[in-house]
């Protein structure tokens, strides 16, 4: 295939794929890559921890299983179909690629919090849906917090991190750091189980997302600036407040977020009824009793950015083919 040909169907993914993301969403169905992924997980932890092999070590080797049965599964069903017909390589490549971006699924989550705000109950439950800490005693305004809080860290692990990826790598680099965050979220905890054996799954986890969590703060900037919003406290609480958090990653896009509503985000948080947090973000003098009105600001946000994002991410695509010429 000639560069001019390759770069074609690599823009037809790019751009097939979030166009089914944005009409329809995330597919839900039986046998969706993540629900595999996560399966293929549990099913090698579990035979690790059986044979006693809870070490650093293992966990290498559980990570390269689980990420390679993954690469290995796509690539035997590309070939396979596309024996058949080149067309049904590229559809099995379009629709793996469509149900690991989910843009449009992080929207609505936090679209449907914003619905059920005048329910406080139900706004709690609709929560739930996109944090795992305790939301039964959340105000509305903590409710807004949480939900915001969560949509600007979710901009980098779940848009920004699988779109470049894809939009760079093609395929394979989509799936690579969807494996990655998936194998994060089962094993990537500092606990007693999972403190040496998830080692390998939580610090991929970072450096995937290390870049994009850096290139959201110019990117939230700029889609603020588009809707009027604040620009140059988005750059600036982004750089006085990213530490605060103890990831590495989230704190950019959500102390980015932060400055450009000028609001303060994160506030106390509870785990098993456990208060471990009590850290804000953002400049004291703003306000941290939100209501539905910075929710929506926080969705618009999140949509310009996604854009924008994807705007780069073509452009990336295209240079990315140039240089392989």
């Amino acid at each position: 295939m000639d560069l001019s040909a390759y770069l074609s169907a690599h823009l037809a993914l790019i751009l097939g794929a979030c166009l089914l993301d944005a009409s329809f969403g995330d597919p839900v169905y039986r046998l969706h890559p993540i629900r595999l992924i996560g399966a293929w997980s549990l099913a090698w932890e579990r035979r690790f921890f059986d044979l006693g092999w809870t070490g650093r070590l293992a966990g290498i080797g559980h990570w390269l299983i689980v990420v390679g049965g993954a690469l290995l599964a796509w690539w035997l069903g590309h070939v396979a179909l596309a024996r058949l017909h080149p067309s049904a390589g590229f559809l099995w490549d379009l629709f793996l690629a469509y149900s690991l971006l989910c843009t449009r699924d992080l929207i609505d989550h936090g679209a449907r919090v914003l619905r059920a705000l005048e329910d406080l109950p139900r706004a709690r439950q609709a929560l739930s849906q996109l944090v795992g800490r305790d939301t039964a005693q959340l105000d509305r305004g903590g409710v807004v917090r949480a939900t915001i809080e969560s949509l600007s860290e979710n901009l980098t692990d779940g848009v920004l991190t699988p779109l470049w990826a894809l939009c760079l790598w093609g395929l394979p680099g989509l799936i690579l750091v969807k494996a990655v965050s998936s194998l994060d979220s089962m094993v990537g905890y500092r606990n007693q189980r999972y403190a040496r054996f998830g080692w390998a799954a939580a610090r991929s986890d970072d450096l995937v997302h290390w870049l994009p969590a850096r290139l959201s703060v110019p990117l939230i900037a700029a889609a603020a600036a588009l809707l009027g919003e604040h620009a140059g406290s988005t750059v600036r609480t982004a750089l006085r407040d990213h530490a605060r958090l103890p990831s590495p990653n989230s704190g950019w896009s959500e102390a980015a977020f932060a400055g450009a509503l000028r609001v303060r985000l994160v506030g106390p948080i509870r785990y098993g009824g456990v208060l471990l947090s009590e850290t804000y973000i953002g400049d004291p003098r703003w306000r941290a009793d939100l209501d539905a009105r910075d929710l929506r600001r926080a969705l618009r946000l999140v949509l310009v950015s996604s854009i924008l994002a994807l705007i780069l991410g073509l452009a990336l695509a295209s240079w990315g083919c140039a240089i392989r010429g």
